[in-house]
């Protein structure tokens, strides 16, 4: 499974971001249960949100919930990051990735990874 993550860039704090992650490969990732991931400079990776097979089930970091919505469409092999009210918090590279079976919030248990989209909030 390769991932590419888009839609990155330099906003004002309260702005509004929608990050792409698309699958490529003889891969269908409706078998692939997906996550987000950032990280900031200095800082270890950590979790933003997860989402399971069909998109019923999701998964928030206190610190984006309710601010940030994650979403997939599997027919376009495509997960989503809808990130609404930034703030200079958020700043980080942004990562996609993907596990086949179960995946829970640690990083380790992701196989898949995109090469990471910037995300810069000013305050």
């Amino acid at each position: 499974v390769q991932l590419q993550a888009s839609g990155g860039g330099s906003v004002q704090a309260g702005g509004s971001l929608r990050l792409s992650c698309a699958a490529s490969g003889r891969t269908f990732i409706g078998n692939y249960y997906m996550g987000w991931f950032r990280q900031a400079p200095g800082k270890e990776r950590e979790f933003v949100s997860r989402i399971n097979w069909s998109g019923a089930v999701t998964d928030y970091a206190d610190s984006v919930k309710g601010r940030f919505t994650i979403s997939r469409d599997n027919a376009k092999n495509t997960l989503n990051l809808q990130m609404n009210s930034l703030e200079p918090e958020d700043t980080a590279v942004y990562y996609c990735a993907a596990v086949r079976g179960l995946g829970f919030r640690s990083a380790v248990e992701y196989d898949y990874w995109g090469q990471g989209t910037l995300v810069t909030v000013s305050s």
